[in-house]
């Protein structure tokens, strides 16, 4: 009987520190999010000095010195990468930040202002979703001449209408409940009911579309500053990067283009694991399963 009983004494032991779906969520939000403020401080912090011109050390190969190598001006490629990426997770910021509060004026507007207001927000949300972001991004970027602003302005301004349309339709179920019903029949004012009762339920699909944005802006934003119209050549920005490596990969000097597009890979997939994992999060049919 005793070696059945330590077998049952064992599985409850498991039992006891086995974690759930969402207890792996947490912990997977919470490893993702400690990466992404590792990044950015550390290109916050790195030297300067060692991306600046040393042509006594160009074209040199990944080593224990140099992780990723140096460029044809001698720059070392780590902190380049590092620098550039956090510039862009700033700028993709700024991007998601201000397309987030668009799309919430908008649904909001779509869903509470009248039929008139609805078609047209809606026929202006179709507009944009028949271009691709990227194509609306460029002729936005060109127009305002590029640079810092041109390329926010243009983050903000192309990556509304898909969150726009959730909102819209969360807020028409919203509108619709007992409780927003009584509030609007004892005199309260539309703002008064969106501010106390349908903005509290919008925000984790805020969360979640904010989250799940951020990748997009960041691609489009290095993908704009690759071809010329984005930040600044003198950025240390991860397009521009991509850009002048394009140049010397015929040389053999691959790592310019590799790490730094490795890097902004593993970002972006980060960001979408955190945005997956707080909708996982909120779902309550999902979250605690084993």
């Amino acid at each position: 009987m005793m070696p059945h009983f330590d077998s049952r004494k064992k599985e409850k032991g498991l039992k006891r520190f086995s974690l759930n779906r969402r207890q792996r969520t947490l912990w997977t939000i919470l490893v993702a999010t400690v990466f992404l403020l590792l990044v950015v401080m550390g290109g916050a912090l790195l030297d300067e000095d060692r991306i600046a011109t040393n042509l006594g050390a160009r074209n040199l190969m990944p080593s224990l010195d140099h992780f990723f190598g140096t460029d044809w001006l001698g720059r070392d490629m780590f902190t380049r990468t590092m620098m550039g990426l956090s510039l862009s997770m700033g700028v993709g910021l700024l991007g998601a930040v201000g397309s987030t509060s668009i799309a919430l004026l908008l649904g909001m507007a779509a869903a509470s202002m009248g039929k008139m207001a609805d078609r047209f927000i809606s026929w202006l949300i179709d507009l944009f979703l028949s271009v691709p972001h990227l194509v609306t991004l460029i002729l936005i970027a060109f127009t305002l001449g590029g640079g810092f602003k041109g390329i926010v302005i243009g983050l903000m301004l192309t990556h509304w209408p898909s969150l726009a349309r959730v909102i819209r339709a969360e807020v028409m179920q919203i509108r619709s409940a007992d409780y927003v019903r009584i509030s609007r029949q004892m005199g309260k004012s539309r703002w008064w009911i969106a501010l106390h009762h349908i903005f509290p339920h919008l925000i984790p699909q805020l969360l979640i579309g904010f989250m799940l944005m951020f990748p997009h802006v960041i691609l489009h934003e290095a993908a704009v500053t690759f071809i010329g119209l984005g930040l600044s050549p003198h950025e240390p920005a991860i397009g521009i990067i991509l850009s002048e490596s394009m140049k010397y990969l015929s040389s053999g000097m691959w790592w310019l283009a590799f790490f730094p597009g490795l890097c902004l890979l593993i970002i972006v997939r980060t960001f979408e694991t955190i945005g997956e994992s707080l909708r996982l999060l909120i779902d309550p049919t999902r979250a605690h399963e084993k």
